[in-house]
This record gives structure tokens, C-alpha cells and sequence, in this order.
């Protein structure tokens, strides 16, 4: 088993997330001078992850990206040796193909972060909402200006609910702190509790084995480093450190809510009706399976909790109750999605002894269990109800949106494997001609011309279909980013410097 998570080296967004801070502010910083800004922060008040009583009342985090740890004057040898994904950066033409971020995602149209517009770092202020000014204001004293370049991103408060006026953020991995699961051992049906090493690097994925990340000698430099786990004689840049992946994504509200009531001959409970298809949640957040009777691991005790998340698909697997490619089916399938696949005990059994028409031994969950992110996104612009999104904007109506960031050990397999694989594809599940309703581009691909149309299964057999959905989510910029452990970031520092 790892050792003990030493959560004084931990910074706080990777296990508080910090949602009770309903203030929030985003600082897309590029360095103008290197000593200044390694004068900030050195001085910055970077809040970790161990618990206190009352709880802090405002928080700081920094991440980097590849170049910024270039800017900042770490070696070209330590950067190098972070994952290929990190290094090369989201804006990579073949990644952006991958991602969806082609015609008006591209980043050429980007706000942010396209080429030459890259953030050498960003800074994440959370302050009680009354707080967040001053929070911003004190930090921002002294070498602030002389060190940085900002671009600002403001963030709203909409009491957990994202613009198109469902609750966000209410499925969640719960993280193995404790490292006590067997990650090696087969797991017969969905469960919620996620290996540490998928969210934090140093410690055992969900293969029972380490990310790889920059390990260096045991030298002067590295001393504050602590050893890595596979080989105590190297120094750990990663460990207790992750990779934070940040996108802007605006939502096309009015848009949305306009296409579905014409969709729906301006009947108001059926726009609704479609809407939650399309998302595969009610606007309260349940899920439109019903609660299964028996515990999932990971999931409860809460009673909100309970109700939003004690479920599978396994009572629903025509599609009949949640579509197939309704948005949170896409971003969790909670099942194995295989042809064939047995839903009674034994059958699973029989399948994972390698019995069986299949004549294969697997672990039944294994399609889903690698590709989990850790979201700790914010909103932003102001709530637009549904009925009030049906007329016509006014007249410089400011945007919504989501500022999405996710946490994750692992970018090409967790991160882009969901955004590429589930979301953006038009094979999820063995459908055509659709990519996720809410985030699809709507872009042909070779041999699939058409991506916007959104099946519903009816208890028939038949399905209806909506056709010509337009895109209602675009990317106006995005990053690749390293959250650094605080051993690590003062390593930087330290190694940076003449």
C-alpha cells in the first residue's frame, strides 16, 4: 500500500473543491519579469488540503502550464519529462481535431489560450462572496503588476446550477484518500469509490500502478522532494501534485431553450420533457432511472446524494428511461456498454471466470472505471430561466457560460478519452449521426456527414428523432495545466533561480 497522504503538501482544490467559497476568480497570468515573479510566489498564501475547524474562509491556488514552467526557468530536462499531452499543450492541431475544437471551437477564435495567447499560469482566488475583493485586492499588492500580465475571468454564483438551468457538479468520484481498495481486484458492478493514483500522482492508479511524471536525482536541489514510491532513490516532482484541464465553454441559453420549444410545438411541459432527455436529468437533478434498491460503494450517506446518484443503468438498457446519448450518459455510463453484456449475478460471473458465450475473463467495469475526471468548474454570466430565455436577447446581453476544469492524473486517458471517446463521438453506445446534445459541434466526419440529430427509444421499439440540432456550447479558450504539490512548487522555485 502508499504511504499516508501528507495533505499539508496537498493543494486544497484536489480535495475540498471549495464550493462553500461562493466567490471565485480566475487570473490567466503571463510573467513580464521572471524576479517578481518568483518574489509572488514565493509569498503567496497557497492554501492546502488539511482539514481546519472553522473552515478557511478565502483560498489560493496556482497552476502552470508547460511554457510557463519554461518562463519560469525550470529545466528544459524536468518539463520534458511531464506527460506528452502537458508538454505539447491542448492547442496541438491533432489534439484539437480529437477534442472537437474545430471550426467555431477552434482556438484561432479562441478568447484565450490559442496560439501565442497561451497563460503561463493561472491563479484560482475563492473567498466567501463578500470576501473575494479584498481576498483579490490584498493578494495582488506589492510585485503583482510588475510580475504579471492578466487576463481576468469573473465568475457568477448561481447556487449550483449551470446555465441552461440544471445542477452541476452532483456526480462525482469519491477519491480513495485512504488507499484501502484492491484496485487489481475485478469489480462485478458499478462503483463510485476511485483509486487515488487516477487524481493524484504518486500513488497507485486504478491499474494498481504509478503515472508516469518527472522523477530527478537526490541532490541539493531536489532535498524538499519527497522520494517516489517506485524508486525511494529518485525525488518525486509529481507526487501529491495533478494536471488541471481548463476550458471556457459559453452556452448558447436562448438557443437552446428556443430550438427545443419549436422542437416541441411551444407545449411547455414537453420542451421540458426533452430537455431532461437531453440531459438525462430533471431540473431538480434526478436521474431518469429509477434508484436502485442495494448500496453502491462511494455513494451516500447523504440523502441528496442518495437521491441524484443511487442508480445504474442496468434497469434501462434499451435506453428507453435515459437515451442513449443524453449528456450525463456520455460523461459517466455508470455500465459497460459491450454488446451482450450480462446484467444478472451469474451471468457475470460465469463471464468474468471467462466462461460463457463471450469465452473472455473481464472486469465488467473496466470500459468506464478508467476514465473518471474530478470536476471543479464554475459558472459564469447571469441565470436566464427557461421561460425568459424564449425571447430575443437584449440588446448587449452579457454571455453564460461554464468555466469547466476537471482534475486528472492522467489527460489522454481521463480527460480526453471522455471528450473525445464519449462526448464528441458518434459511435457512443453504437448510435449514428449524433455527438453529445449539449457539447457537440455538429461538424461532419469522414463516413458521418451528419452529427446533429438526437434519438429518444420509445417502449415500441421505435424511436423518435430530433433532427438539426444546432450547436449550443462553445469553447472560447482552454489549457492544459500542472497543479504542483507545495514541495514541488517551492522546487521550481528553488531550481529556477541563477
Amino acid at each position: 500500500m502508499s504511504s499516508e497522504v501528507n495533505f499539508s503538501d496537498v493543494q486544497g482544490l484536489v480535495r475540498f473543491g471549495f464550493g462553500k467559497l461562493k466567490g471565485a476568480r480566475y487570473a490567466l497570468a503571463r510573467i513580464k519579469d521572471i524576479e517578481a515573479a518568483r518574489s509572488w510566489l514565493q509569498s503567496a498564501p497557497v492554501t492546502n488540503a488539511v482539514t481546519m475547524k472553522p473552515p478557511p474562509s478565502t483560498a489560493l491556488q496556482v497552476a502552470f502550464t508547460a511554457e510557463g514552467l519554461r518562463k519560469l526557468g525550470v529545466s528544459e530536462s524536468v518539463v520534458n519529462s511531464f506527460s506528452h499531452e502537458f508538454v505539447s499543450g491542448m492547442t496541438e492541431p491533432s489534439r484539437s481535431r480529437r477534442l472537437g475544437d474545430i471550426n467555431d471551437n477552434a482556438p484561432a477564435k479562441w478568447w484565450w489560450g490559442g496560439v501565442g495567447q497561451e497563460p503561463h499560469l493561472v491563479v484560482m482566488f475563492f473567498a466567501k462572496s463578500e470576501l473575494l475583493n479584498g481576498f483579490v485586492r490584498d493578494c495582488t499588492e506589492s510585485v503583482w503588476n510588475e510580475a504579471f500580465e492578466v487576463q481576468w475571468l469573473y465568475t457568477s454564483d448561481l447556487d449550483g446550477i449551470e446555465p441552461f438551468g440544471f445542477p452541476d457538479g452532483i456526480s462525482q468520484p469519491k477519491i480513495d484518500w485512504s488507499q484501502q481498495r484492491d484496485m487489481l481486484a475485478p469489480q462485478i458492478d458499478f462503483g463510485n469509490i476511485v483509486a487515488l493514483g487516477e487524481f493524484l500522482l504518486g500513488y497507485r492508479n486504478e491499474y494498481g500502478k504509478y503515472t508516469d511524471r518527472p522523477l530527478v536525482d537526490a541532490d541539493q536541489s531536489s532535498a524538499g522532494l519527497l522520494p517516489a514510491e517506485e524508486a525511494p532513490e529518485k525525488r518525486d516532482v509529481g507526487r501529491n501534485g495533478t494536471y488541471l484541464v481548463m476550458r471556457q465553454l459559453h452556452q448558447d441559453v436562448r438557443g437552446f431553450w428556443q430550438f427545443l420549444s419549436e422542437r416541441a410545438g411551444d407545449d411547455a411541459a414537453e420542451m421540458e420533457k426533452l430537455a431532461a432527455a437531453m440531459v438525462g436529468r430533471t431540473k431538480a437533478g434526478d436521474p431518469l432511472v429509477p434508484l436502485q434498491g442495494t448500496p453502491i460503494p462511494g455513494i451516500g450517506p447523504d440523502p441528496d446524494e442518495v437521491r441524484q446518484n443511487l442508480f445504474t443503468y442496468d434497469e434501462d438498457s434499451k435506453g428507453i428511461r435515459c437515451p442513449f446519448g443524453a449528456h450525463v450518459r456520455r460523461a459517466n455510463p455508470r455500465n459497460t456498454d459491450f454488446p451482450g453484456r450480462p446484467d444478472k449475478l451469474l451471468a457475470k460471473l460465469i463471464t468474468m471466470l471467462g466462461f460463457g458465450s463471450k469465452g473472455f475473463r473481464d472486469d465488467l467495469m473496466s470500459s468506464v472505471r478508467y476514465h473518471r475526471v474530478l470536476r471543479r468548474g464554475r459558472e459564469y454570466g447571469p441565470y436566464i430561466p427557461s421561460e425568459q430565455a424564449l425571447a430575443p436577447a437584449a440588446r448587449g446581453e452579457p454571455e453564460n457560460g461554464l468555466h469547466f476544469i476537471c482534475l486528472n492524473a492522467n489527460i489522454l486517458r481521463q480527460f480526453e478519452f471522455l471528450q473525445n471517446a464519449w462526448m464528441m463521438s458518434t459511435k457512443f453506445s453504437g448510435m449514428t449521426e449524433e455527438s453529445d446534445p449539449l457539447l457537440g459541434n455538429r461538424a461532419g466526419i469522414p463516413g458521418c456527414p451528419v452529427t446533429s440529430h438526437f434519438k429518444i427509444q420509445k417502449e415500441s421499439g421505435l424511436r423518435d428523432r430530433l433532427e438539426g440540432l444546432r450547436q449550443f456550447v462553445v469553447v472560447r479558450g482552454g489549457a492544459y495545466f500542472f497543479l504542483p504539490s507545495l514541495r514541488a512548487l517551492h522546487y521550481f522555485l528553488r531550481v529556477s533561480n541563477p
